[in-house]
């Protein structure tokens, strides 16, 4: 019996310590594979980049009429340019009245234009080494995946008088999105690219504003802006909104 016992006691701890180890392993390996995963999204995106408009540039050369049509993604990128582009004048006039509240909804639906694994482009701040997928609506799904883009607001292109507000999470279990947000400072550069340009701005605030605030959020004549949004605690139970405001100069 006491054998019996011992053996039973024996491979209880053993056990416990596997799972120990798994607990303890399951954050970093997480995050690891996290990156790779984001890693191998973007690199994709790089090859239905750089597919489209080499075959542009060939196209131009032989002075040809252009086509579009990405191999790695039938992606049509110039439909796709006008009809963001088109979103974003409609955005001019109900700045300030639409509801800015309901932010998870796609401001484009991406299949209509070839792409079939919902990345608009992606967002690279090099000063915090990050690098990820940007999709089209701040809602949970996307956000376990990558950055999301807030509709009602900006899409990330290179126009005047636009605001792109991308939100990604802090502490979310097992991977690393805007983590390292509050690391910015004035002067940092971030890169958004989408499928046919880049567009980089410029660090310029940081703050911290309540839920209730959205003012951040709106358009101002002139600017070219991209404000990233993350959430941190409050002290008090609850959450407030850390904010890296940048601008296209």
């Amino acid at each position: 019996m006491n054998k019996i016992l011992k053996r039973t006691l024996s491979i209880f701890a053993s056990l416990l310590f596997i799972a120990g180890v798994a607990l303890v392993l399951y954050q970093p390996v997480s995050v690891e594979l996290g990156k790779l995963e984001a890693k191998s999204i973007i690199e994709e995106f790089d090859k239905t980049y750089n597919d489209v408009n080499n075959k542009n540039n060939k196209k131009n050369h032989n002075n040809k009429p252009q086509s579009s049509q990405a191999s790695v993604m039938n992606v049509d990128v110039k439909a796709l340019k006008n009809a963001s582009i088109k979103y974003n004048n409609s955005l001019l006039d109900n700045q300030g009245t639409v509801n800015t509240s309901d932010y998870t909804k796609a401001a484009l639906n991406l299949g209509k234009y070839g792409v079939t694994n919902g990345v608009f482009g992606y967002i690279s701040a090099p000063a915090i080494n990050m690098s990820l997928p940007i999709y089209l609506g701040a809602n949970n799904s996307l956000m376990s995946i990558g950055a999301a883009h807030m509709c009602n607001t900006s899409l990330p292109v290179n126009m005047d008088d636009t605001n792109c507000c991308i939100a990604g999470h802090t502490g979310y279990r097992g991977r690393v999105f805007f983590d390292n947000l509050c690391q910015m400072s004035v002067g940092d550069e971030i890169k958004v690219k989408n499928y046919w340009q880049t567009v980089s701005y410029t660090v310029i605030d940081t703050k911290i504003i309540t839920d209730k605030q959205s003012e951040d959020f709106y358009i101002k004549k002139g600017k070219k802006l991209l404000t990233l949004m993350t959430c941190v605690s409050n002290n008090k139970g609850g959450f407030d909104r850390f904010l890296v405001i940048c601008e296209k100069k």
